[in-house]
């Protein structure tokens, strides 16, 4: 990630996810009426986002979440960010609120941070690769307050440098990982025809669909049976007539499950799966509730890495100064066994494959430097790149 080359590719991406998210831009609840009318909208909409704010000490707010686009109860970065802030300060009696910025840019994002620290907040959480460049300016601006930067790692405007304090964790995850998973698991539930769409072909989504086609490899080979997956990168992060057509084309020649990998392209690989009576696995986060194809989904356990992050600044034990990388060794990965619609994968199953992964049995090849897999080795798996 740390190439200059991806700078426009990215900028790209910044593009298309303000495009989804940001209708719903809010200004940044300070005041005591306004946060008390969110609460009661993040109540009735979510029960995991059941208040903005804690009570406010005299010093004001001690923990702060500034969102991404979107809002607390957005089943995503935001809201598996909040869950892991408010379950530690709940648990140790801790003030805390949210800030949303007015819209998805680098000013905007390091003006809501402000906000936050002049409403007293010591330990900022920033969710989302969005954040990396305010990240990069504000941990200079404010030495004396500490930052948590989910998925990314500080960086300036052209990446020509990245640079992260001592008063920065950056937390990354190791995408490979729940990609092979989930992919494992569709095949030893017995899936033979799968899909794979992504959004853009950037490091973390090309890390999911390599570790989804190997993960499938290894339960063919294991299972004596041969794989066949489609393979595409829609180019965005938005959910398209074009992104839907082709998942429904895909479905319509037999395909039996698509891995939907971006954003809300995800959407678009939901409504043709509905219209298919098809499967699908989602991304990041858990989205059985988003829709009744959805049979599991690749996570990342959002709402631990910041829950840990919290606890180690409270503990005297922040990590700061660098990068940490949640994988199934730190139960940062995983699949949501709980809502997760298997026929054969039993919990069982998936216990053994998660104990190979924790223990650096399983090997995955997660070179991002090809996005097309046509670098792997497969056994059993025959992978066609869609242009």
């Amino acid at each position: 990630m740390k190439k200059k080359v991806l700078s426009a590719l990215l900028s790209v991406a910044m593009v298309a996810t303000m495009l989804v998210g940001c209708g719903s831009s809010e200004t940044a609840t300070t005041g005591t009426a306004t946060t008390e009318a969110a609460a009661t909208e993040a109540a009735t909409e979510a029960d995991t986002a059941e208040a903005t704010a804690s009570e406010a000490t005299a010093d004001g707010y001690e923990l702060a979440l500034v969102t991404d686009l979107g809002t607390i109860d957005d089943k995503s970065f935001n809201q598996g960010a909040w869950e892991g802030l408010t379950k530690y300060a709940d648990e140790n009696s801790i003030s805390y609120k949210y800030y949303q910025p007015q819209e998805g840019t680098t000013d905007a994002y390091i003006e809501t941070i402000g906000l936050a620290v002049e409403g007293g907040a010591k330990l900022v959480v920033c969710p989302g690769y969005l954040f990396e460049e305010p990240v990069y300016t504000v941990q200079d601006q404010y030495p004396d307050v500490t930052f948590i930067l989910l998925d990314g790692e500080p960086h300036n405007a052209d990446y020509s440098e990245y640079k992260t304090n001592d008063n920065v964790m950056a937390i990354l995850f190791q995408e490979d990982q729940p990609g092979y998973m989930a992919g494992y698991a569709a095949v030893k539930d017995g899936m033979t025809k799968l899909g794979f769409m992504g959004g853009m072909a950037v490091p973390a989504v090309i890390r999911y669909g390599y570790g989804f086609v190997q993960g499938a490899d290894a339960a063919a080979a294991e299972d004596g049976t041969n794989v066949e997956v489609m393979y595409n990168y829609t180019g965005a992060f938005a959910a398209t007539p074009e992104a839907q057509a082709m998942a429904a084309s895909w479905y319509q020649n037999g395909t039996e499950v698509i891995f939907g990998c971006g954003g809300a392209v995800g959407n678009s690989v939901m409504a043709a799966a509905e219209e298919a009576n098809a499967k699908v696995i989602g991304v990041d986060v858990d989205q059985a509730s988003e829709s009744a194809t959805v049979i599991t989904s690749a996570m990342k356990f959002l709402s631990n890495a910041v829950y840990d992050g919290v606890k180690a600044y409270y503990d005297g034990s922040f990590p700061g100064g660098a990068t940490t990388t949640f994988t199934a060794e730190n139960d940062g990965i995983g699949l949501p066994m709980e809502t997760s619609k298997f026929d054969k994968f039993t919990q069982e199953d998936y216990d053994a494959v998660y104990k190979k992964l924790a223990g650096g049995e399983v090997k995955i090849s997660n070179d991002v430097t090809d996005s097309t897999t046509a670098d792997l080795t497969l056994t059993n798996t025959t992978v066609s790149y869609v242009e």
